[in-house]
């Protein structure tokens, strides 16, 4: 599916009803660029290169694309509020195109999961993710489809975890975390198809 729409795109664009939603978490600007904070924008970017979208629409506070993704049309959204106001900006794109939380995907960060590893949940609290708890605060609701992306734990307790979070991978993390983002783009096209089972099985490590 991703290769088809990139070998078409530019011949046509999507048509019809937004039906689903995947928002990347994480925080704009250079400076945050290639932290682990970022792994949602970085999961998200990879899902629109395949689908050869351009994140290049200014809406809802955040940078967006839509494409053809399993079947449906899908709005991407990177939102550019900083994590921990997430919330406005995916509730804003939901109430928009009146989508319920379980057609709201949400690609982020997780510490408690090692490099390379994804955990898959169909819903659930917000595990102290900050952006997260910003989604479930303002909409009211935790039935997000969610993929946590595993940044590794801080190297010791006493670790600032705001500084660890905001850190950047080395280069060998980063030939880790880059096949969790493979898996995370193929995982996402099959929850927005309807088999989450499917994906959960195959995805969660």
């Amino acid at each position: 599916m991703f290769e088809k729409a990139k070998a078409f795109f530019g011949e046509f664009r999507p048509s019809g009803a937004i039906e689903y939603m995947i928002a990347g978490l994480g925080n704009p600007g250079a400076k945050y660029e290639g932290t682990r904070h970022n792994t949602g924008f970085m999961a998200l970017d990879l899902i629109a290169e395949k689908a050869g979208a351009r994140m290049d629409r200014l809406k809802f506070r955040s940078s967006c694309a839509d494409c053809m993704l399993g079947g449906k049309r899908v709005l991407l959204l990177r939102p550019s509020t900083y994590m921990n106001l997430s919330g406005e900006a995916v509730r804003d794109a939901m109430q928009f195109y009146k989508l319920p939380p379980e057609r709201t995907l949400i690609l982020f960060d997780d510490i408690s999961l090692d490099i390379g590893r994804l955990r898959i949940r169909r819903k659930g609290s917000d595990g102290g993710h900050n952006g997260m708890k910003n989604i479930i605060y303002l909409t009211g609701s935790d039935a997000f489809p969610r993929i946590k992306i595993g940044v590794g734990g801080k190297p010791h307790p006493d670790y600032d975890l705001a500084a660890w979070v905001l850190s950047r991978y080395t280069s060998e993390e980063m030939k880790a975390l880059r096949p969790a983002l493979e898996n995370a783009a193929a995982a996402a096209e099959l929850i927005v198809a309807g088999q989450i089972d499917g994906a959960m099985n195959q995805y969660n490590r």
